[in-house]
């Protein structure tokens, strides 16, 4: 690294100063540190006689570079003061450390200190000013060195710097920094912007509370996208700041992606008549990038507005310019239909309300410490003070010391006191911080912190994080650069009361853009295009052109696709279908029947009817319970009959419920039970009869197993073998809900549905069912048999009748089941058949064997009356004799004229 030439140097002092350039852990000879401190000493002597710092005494000192004056002109260092920029900032320092001092939670116990210096504004002036920080880690050897009268001079050891607050401008903050790191001495600045600070390779000492430029680039990166562009030209001033804003945001667009940048132009320092025409006709030669973003000082801003208007293009350019526009309304005067709609940056400011009284409080009287306050006075109150030996201008007034700032002259807190304050802050912390970890219960500084090691201090700083004077949150990132925190603006001029600059949002390492309170040309809220192709509509994805990354052209995502990024298109999941704009997959609708469908409906009444019959049949039975109608009709097995038609009409009910696992294990063991205990009451009872009247005809002796007992140990053991089964399903298939999507998967995705049903598939179904066919046809078998039995002694013709009249239905069941496999209302047309076709075998069987019985009970209770007992064997006298009389004679028949009451039977 080429080192600064000094100003007033020798050609060995010009070596010293380069081997500090670039001098690296302590790697310098001591004899060229001899020789800067042999340069320094007559520089030194010349400050204690004319004082260019402010000393401020404490346990901890803290060095500070502020511009309090101007360059001066050529000859002289410095110029005249500068009020906001010097004394308001520097001020800032002084109310920070006060504030510090008198806080009991921030370093009790410890006073910071200060040496504050005067850059000048100029790097080299502030590099020389900056050696006095590093002097006293400079190993002085005196033993040469007498006094006039032969004696050793008493030299006062220099105060430890062990941190630098500044400096302000980054070419100052660069030349300062070079040194500092040498001596390993931390600097905060809380001004310098430049982004090639950020090398922490370089600048490891280096740390600041306001963003870096890149950050800017960002940030107009983060807007551009944020509206929608992707085709923008760019325009910069010539020189360091125009050019590398725009190379800061080609390269963060280029890495980002998805912006191209149409036109690049520069704008030269000394600019030809015509220039700016030229600039705005090759704007136009892509005239869709309508996006210009600028990186210029005003008085080139200003040209580039003139120009669109004379080509005749106001309103067609939309700019967005750098904190150098930021709000200000110089670059646009007389030019505002022009920058209509522009939006541009400013790093975000708070204004410290208490600093503004601290520093309005501020007299010649109470204000000693700062040497530079009274020439502030003068400057500031355009009067003078009187000093000894020196005459008074006359055509100045008499300065009073009465006057007061902001009442007597104008004040307006300076935008980077925040950061001032912010600075010292991070520093008091990190120290506060190293305190706590080093010297734990000590009070003051403890040995471990003196002397207070750099790198360490380094580290503290780096990883501090409290809120700021603004409210805001304070912390370094491993560059030691601060969050970028910016306000956007716009400038409006219809639609408000007052045309001007609008904040629209903010930038603090995101973007948040109020884009409802945008406006452009003419008060339009529709943000304008600048882009090379428009977007493509929703679901559809981007083919590249190529060779050209910000044109493309657009297809459709088809069929059960979804528009996965704006490149490509994938499946959705097998669950899911894309939505109406195909931008993202949106869950299928899972459907089941409902209780207000018309599929629904008609078996639920059914069922009703049936549950509503089937108590009555129950309650009648129970009331008349002793009579001989219900004792010949078998009370028990009719009991058990009755509970299996109960549970066939209650299945409806499950059958149409919302699917769950309680649900589908109900399902299971119902769905076949209901008829398993019905059959077999019906199996068992035609069985009775059958057993009955072909062992009459052989003998005697009734047959085994006759007893009502008997009867139902063989029901229940009939319907064991269905309830086994069930139970041994649930444990090697435990219930529970399935949905099926490719019930109803048709071609077009709106159509598609999921299909929440049970995990019993129509295979399963009827194997549920199948042993209660099974039943059913054994009992038909037996009905046959039995049907020469007559029916005055038995009840097996209505049981036949049921039975044919059961096989019926369920034989008109199995083409409608399974007829609609393949319909879109499979689910509703199957549920609806099983339940009326089980509620139809259960009516049959409730109407032919207990509707004419509940008759004769209710509405003919003389025929319920005790006949006379006879003896098996007349029973089976009487029935041969009267199946011969009735093949014989076609005579009426009188159903339960003589009933058989095989239960009282010995």
């Amino acid at each position: 690294m080429t080192p600064p030439s000094l100003p007033l140097l020798t050609h060995q002092h010009q070596r010293t100063a380069a081997c500090l350039l670039s001098w690296s852990n302590w790697n310098c000879p001591t004899w060229l540190l001899w020789m800067l401190w042999a340069w320094l000493s007559p520089a030194w002597a010349h400050q204690h006689s004319h004082p260019h710092s402010i000393k401020i005494p404490g346990d901890i000192t803290l060095g500070g570079l502020f511009p309090v004056h101007a360059k001066g002109p050529s000859g002289l260092p410095c110029g005249e003061i500068k009020k906001e920029k010097g004394i308001h900032r520097m001020e800032a320092m002084l109310y920070a450390l006060d504030q510090i001092n008198s806080d009991p939670d921030l370093l009790p116990n410890i006073t910071l200190g200060a040496r504050i210096l005067d850059t000048c504004s100029r790097d080299t002036y502030a590099l020389e000013q900056s050696l006095t920080f590093v002097q006293a880690l400079i190993q002085k050897d005196t033993s040469d060195i007498r006094c006039s009268n032969g004696e050793q001079p008493i030299i006062r050891k220099p105060e430890r710097v062990v941190g630098v607050i500044g400096a302000s401008a980054s070419s100052v903050s660069i030349m300062v920094a070079n040194v500092l790191r040498l001596f390993e001495i931390p600097q905060i600045s809380y001004a310098s912007t430049a982004p090639e600070l950020s090398d922490n390779n370089r600048y490891d000492f280096f740390s600041r509370v306001v963003p870096p430029d890149s950050y800017q680039a960002q940030a107009m990166v983060d807007i551009v996208k944020a509206l929608g562009w992707n085709y923008v030209s760019t325009l910069a001033s010539e020189g360091n700041y125009g050019e590398s804003g725009v190379d800061a945001f080609v390269q963060i667009s280029r890495e980002a992606g998805g912006l191209c940048i149409a036109q690049s132009m520069k704008i030269p320092r000394d600019p030809k008549p015509g220039e700016f025409d030229k600039i705005i006709k090759r704007l136009m030669e892509t005239p869709n990038a309508r996006g210009v973003i600028i990186f210029a000082n005003e008085d080139d801003i200003k040209q580039v507005l003139e120009a669109a208007r004379r080509a005749n293009l106001t309103g067609h350019f939309k700019f967005v310019g750098s904190d150098s526009w930021g709000a200000k309304s110089s670059p646009i005067l007389d030019h505002e239909d022009v920058a209509e709609g522009a939006v541009t940056i400013l790093p975000k400011r708070a204004s410290i309300e208490g600093f503004d009284q601290y520093f309005t409080s501020r007299s010649l009287e109470n204000n000693r410490r700062n040497i530079w306050f009274a020439e502030f006075w003068e400057d500031d109150f355009r009067c003078k003070l009187t000093r000894p030996g020196i005459k008074l201008d006359p055509e100045k007034k008499k300065c009073t010391g009465n006057e007061r700032i902001g009442r007597d002259s104008p004040y307006e807190q300076e935008g980077k006191v925040q950061f001032v304050i912010d600075a010292v802050y991070a520093m008091a912390h990190a120290l506060h911080n190293m305190h706590q970890d080093l010297c734990p219960g000590a009070i003051g500084v403890c040995d471990k912190m003196d002397p207070v090691e750099g790198r360490l201090v380094l580290s503290y700083i780096r990883s501090v994080n409290f809120n700021g004077s603004a409210g805001t949150g304070v912390l370094f990132n491993e560059n030691g650069d601060a969050p970028g925190r910016y306000d956007i603006f716009q400038y409006q001029m219809t639609n408000t009361s007052n045309p001007g600059y609008k904040v629209i949002g903010q930038w603090t390492n995101n973007l948040r853009l109020n884009v409802e309170e945008m406006q452009w040309s003419g008060g339009d809220r529709q943000i304008p295009d600048s882009v090379c192709s428009f977007p493509c509509q929703p679901g559809e994805r981007k083919k590249m052109v190529k060779g050209v990354p910000c044109c493309w052209h657009c297809e459709l995502c088809d069929g059960y696709q979804y528009q996965a990024d704006e490149f490509a298109c994938e499946m959705c999941p097998f669950d899911m279908r894309p939505t109406p704009n195909r931008t993202a997959c949106r869950p299928t609708p899972i459907i089941k029947l409902e209780w207000h469908s018309p599929w629904a409906i008609i078996p639920v009444f059914l069922a009703i009817l049936g549950i509503v019959a089937t108590l009555s049949v129950v309650i009648t039975f129970i009331r008349f319970n002793d009579t001989p109608i219900v004792r010949a009709a078998g009370r028990e097995l009719s009991y058990v009959l009755l509970t299996g038609i109960f549970l066939i009409y209650l299945i409806t009910f499950l059958m149409i419920a919302e699917p769950g696992p309680v649900v589908c294990a109900f399902r299971r063991l119902l769905l076949g039970l209901g008829m398993c205990i019905t059959y077999s009451a019906m199996l068992t009872k035609t069985n009775r009869i059958y057993r009955i009247f072909e062992q009459g005809k052989k003998s005697v002796t009734p047959p085994k197993f006759i007893s009502p007992t008997s009867q139902l140990a063989i029901t229940f053991i009939l319907i064991s073998f269905q309830v086994l089964g069930v139970f041994i399903w649930f444990g090697v298939v435990p219930p529970h809900t399935i949905v099926d999507y490719e019930e109803q998967r048709p071609p077009n995705p709106e159509l598609a549905r999921g299909v929440l049903k049970c995990d019993m598939s129509d295979l399963s179904l009827i194997c549920c069912l199948s042993y209660s066919i099974v039943l059913m046809v054994t009992c038909t078998v037996y009905a046959v048999k039995s049907r020469g039995v007559p029916e005055t002694f038995n009840e097996a013709k209505p049981i036949g009748f049921t039975m044919y009249t059961t096989c019926i239905i369920w034989l008109a069941f199995v083409p409608i089941f399974f007829g609609t496999a393949q319909s879109t209302e499979k689910m509703f047309i199957q549920t609806t058949t099983l339940t009326v076709s089980m509620s139809l075998s259960a009516s049959v069987s409730l109407g032919m064997l207990y509707m004419p019985k509940v008759y004769v009970i209710i509405f003919h209770p003389e025929q319920n009356v005790q006949k006379r007992k006879r003896s098996f064997k007349a029973v089976v006298q009487a029935a041969t004799m009267s199946t011969r009389l009735s093949q014989k004679s076609n005579s009426d028949k009188q159903n339960g004229e003589t009933k058989l009451e095989p239960d009282r039977m010995q």
